[in-house]
């Protein structure tokens, strides 16, 4: 293991301005963000780039770009600068507590993540957890960039250099207003002629757990992309199209009747909800605590 005199290390200041800078992609901001004019902030990140040896950001006039050496100095210098809050804070109160970000969506975080975790704030108040809210794909890029320490997600992601912990099933169901279904009714899967299918995007992610399922593929009138699941439930509600949707987001809004269950001899293709992190991280017990506090709340 090579060593270095103290001398030769980066300043903690700087690594600082290089994690806003990498959070934000942009300078102005990043120099906002910890109190520096946009010229100091420049040189901060300047100095880092001669002590490491290498250029950490791309700049042109329209935007910022890492480079493969800024994307590969984000988790050592994230760990540096908790390790250090982690030292100040033992001595202040004895014990260090787990602070960390987590990602999730942001229908998830809404409606049972963030309650779940104000919860284990009052139970054990070591953890310090903040939460990252991001589209599916938007959540892993930033786990994968090391800008998020760990996630939760049902999309399938299978990495050798990360770590899973099961915290739910995730059950899907297609439905529609009982409103709508009384004038225009979906009652075999040659029905959905007559009705507008949403989902999030062009790659139909929601959708696939019921098309996937055994039998003939159906074949809407037309599709509509509305970015999130808290979205599409809206257009459900308000009768302009049908849906895939997980379970306990459209639950009360079956028990009610407001909405009716479509194709139910079908079927559909579940998949479960995962606390994901990479192998190796210094807060992989803090996760696991984490998992399974969550394990013991149902989702809603």
């Amino acid at each position: 293991m090579s060593k270095h005199r103290l001398g030769d290390l980066p300043s903690v200041e700087n690594l600082q301005c290089f994690l806003a800078a990498a959070e934000h992609l942009n300078f102005r901001r990043a120099a906002a963000e910890v109190a520096l004019t946009p010229t100091a902030f420049g040189q901060r990140i300047k100095q880092l780039e001669a002590r490491v040896g290498a250029p950490l950001f791309e700049r042109t006039t329209r935007r910022v770009q890492m480079t493969e050496s800024g994307l590969a100095l984000i988790d050592e210098a994230r760990h540096v600068i908790r390790a250090l809050q982690g030292c100040l804070d033992a001595i202040r109160t004895g014990s260090a507590p787990f602070r960390f970000v987590l990602g999730s969506r942001f229908e998830l975080a809404r409606s049972w993540l963030a309650p779940a975790l104000a919860e284990m704030s009052k139970d054990q108040p070591r953890f310090d957890i903040d939460i990252y809210c991001g589209s599916g794909q938007d959540i892993i890029q930033r786990l994968e960039a090391g800008l998020l320490d760990c996630i939760v997600t049902s999309a399938p992601v299978s990495k050798s250099n990360w770590q899973a912990l099961v915290l739910h099933p995730e059950n899907y169901v297609l439905v529609g207003s009982a409103e709508m279904l009384r004038t225009t009714p979906l009652n075999e899967p040659s029905d959905c002629a007559n009705h507008v299918l949403v989902d999030v995007d062009r790659t139909l992610p929601l959708t696939r757990y019921v098309q996937n399922a055994p039998g003939a593929e159906l074949i809407f009138q037309s599709q509509r992309y509305l970015g999130s699941g808290e979205a599409m439930l809206e257009f459900v509600r308000a009768g302009v199209g049908v849906a895939v949707l997980p379970e306990y987001m459209v639950a009360n809004y079956l028990k009610s009747g407001e909405f009716i269950r479509l194709l139910p001899k079908r079927g559909a293709l579940s998949d479960t909800f995962r606390l994901l992190w990479k192998r190796g991280h210094p807060l992989a017990r803090a996760f696991i605590s984490v998992a399974e506090y969550l394990q013991e709340l149902p989702l809603r």
